[in-house]
């Protein structure tokens, strides 16, 4: 599929045409539309849906956009890459952002949106946003920890529990403060006031909770331990009985 369109986009009648494919996400977490505009028509464009929306969907917002040559056929392939995520007669797709952007962002072309990252960085913060909201690995149902001295902070302290492998942080729990750079997603969305967190919050795995609490990359399955101290990378690897 992939190498047919890519015969197609090389027969291309605009093989030379320059344009901006665009990525926007929208009020609905998974769903995000792909499309394209003319270089001179991007402002306008990206105004536009923001305000009045697309398809009978709101909150449209600007993520990624790129200027590229063939940028006609180059949306055509990006579209029939992401074909079986596609919503019909439409520029939407149930997908995850970062999977979509990590493809634009590897593009050859002039990044237009955003200014204050280059395509370098925004590729290896998808990727890292990709890991996180990756489900690896079995914890079984109970309570969890993450306590220790974070220098230049002092004291975290992390609870947790995992029901039905969902692994909720727990309001109450003492965070990290963040750094410069790169922020996780799950962090920058958490509700914390004063260094404690305001309300659970459901993670995809261990690595991404430890955000939360930590406030930097880190590898939760050494971090987070069960209640006997053991670190829950002792379980990583065994399967849920009732499978």
């Amino acid at each position: 599929m992939v190498r047919s369109n890519l015969r197609e986009i090389n027969l291309g009648r605009n093989s030379m045409a320059k344009g901006i494919i665009y990525l926007m996400v929208t009020v609905v977490p998974g769903l995000v539309k792909i499309g394209k505009t003319g270089l001179d028509n991007f402002d306008t464009r990206m105004r536009a849906l923001e305000k009045n929306g697309y398809a009978n969907v709101t909150g449209l917002k600007k993520e990624f956009a790129i200027e590229v040559d063939d940028y006609d056929d180059k949306e055509r392939l990006i579209h029939n890459i992401f074909s079986k995520s596609k919503i019909a007669n439409t520029e939407l797709f149930a997908l995850d952002s970062e999977i979509a952007k990590s493809l634009l962002a590897s593009l050859d072309g002039k990044q237009i949106y955003p200014k204050d990252k280059n395509k370098k960085e925004i590729f290896k913060e998808s990727t890292e946003e990709l890991k996180l909201n990756q489900s690896t690995g079995f914890v079984p149902d109970g309570e969890y920890i993450l306590n220790r001295n974070r220098k230049g902070f002092g004291r975290i302290e992390g609870k947790a529990t995992v029901k039905d492998g969902v692994f909720t942080v727990l309001k109450g729990s003492i965070c990290g403060n963040t750094g410069k750079g790169y922020i996780a997603s799950i962090r920058r969305n958490a509700n914390i006031k004063n260094n404690i967190l305001q309300e659970d919050i459901e993670c995809n795995n261990p690595s991404s909770a430890g955000w939360v609490i930590i406030g930097k990359s880190n590898n939760g399955w050494t971090e987070w331990k069960d209640l006997k101290g053991n670190p829950i990378d002792i379980y990583r690897n065994q399967v849920d009985e009732e499978d």
